[in-house]
């Protein structure tokens, strides 16, 4: 196993920072996952695109520790992770937002913050970034006294992503962040990705809104009932005819 001093040491070779070998993934006796495989480099984002139920979401928990394979291995940053818990994995530096935000809704704003922090000794630390998250999240400062429950769906999500930084992640997974937002809103969420990600943050994003997805995107990965069909670079993506007709309405 590689020490994490030797994980930065090759990493400056452009190394993947996350490794999917193989997964497969069972409900009881359904596979979800069919034995998909993807690299993500430092830096980069990418997508997963599909349908409802191809197994984005399955994905993203089972590199999270939510759930754990029936085969295959996760790597992350020259470690093996497939059979840590979720305490342990954001501890290594991975956080995931997951889908419907799931923030503490009977909690105060500043509240769900900390809890974002709850691994962290570091209280000056802590203190600095959660100034540097209001700086950037203007409207969490103005509401930080208030019951979360009382946020807009937009203002629940920026929470959500913000509490995921307060555990100072390399990497956040992303489930579908622009589900059920106004338009106004899904723009907005496009730029705070795109913000977070140029912090020097990777990203692997699950998000039905395609275009945006491949917009944003280095690469995209295709998911069908389970398997990766098609990948490539997002721009490149973008042009496939299969996936202007089925994804992106043209």
């Amino acid at each position: 196993m590689l020490s994490k001093l030797t994980w930065e040491r090759e990493n400056k070779d452009n190394k993947a920072l996350l490794d999917v070998k193989d997964i497969r993934v069972h409900y009881e006796r359904v596979e979800a996952l069919k034995g998909v495989s993807l690299q993500l480099r430092q830096g980069e984002i990418i997508v997963l695109i599909g349908a409802n139920g191809t197994g984005k979401s399955t994905l993203l928990k089972t590199i999270s520790g939510l759930k754990h394979p029936t085969s295959g291995e996760i790597w992350y940053k020259g470690q093996r992770i497939d059979s840590c818990s979720p305490h342990d994995i954001v501890a290594k530096g991975i956080a995931h937002v997951p889908e419907g935000r799931r923030i503490f809704p009977a909690m105060l704003v500043i509240e769900n913050l900390e809890m974002g922090a709850y691994l962290r000794k570091d209280k000056d630390g802590i203190k600095e970034d959660m100034e540097e998250i209001f700086s950037h999240f203007h409207i969490l400062k103005e509401r930080r006294s208030q019951v979360a429950a009382s946020l807009s769906g937009g203002e629940q999500q920026m929470l959500a992503f913000a509490r995921a930084l307060m555990s100072k992640p390399h990497l956040m997974l992303m489930d579908e962040p622009s589900l059920g937002l106004s338009p106004l809103m899904v723009e907005e969420v496009g730029k705070i990705i795109t913000d977070i990600n140029h912090r020097g943050i990777s990203i692997l994003l699950v998000e039905q809104n395609a275009h945006m997805a491949l917009e944003l995107s280095n690469r995209a990965f295709v998911l069908q009932t389970g398997t990766i069909v098609l990948e490539g670079n997002s721009r490149d993506l973008m042009q496939n005819e299969e996936v202007q007709k089925a994804y992106l309405g043209l």
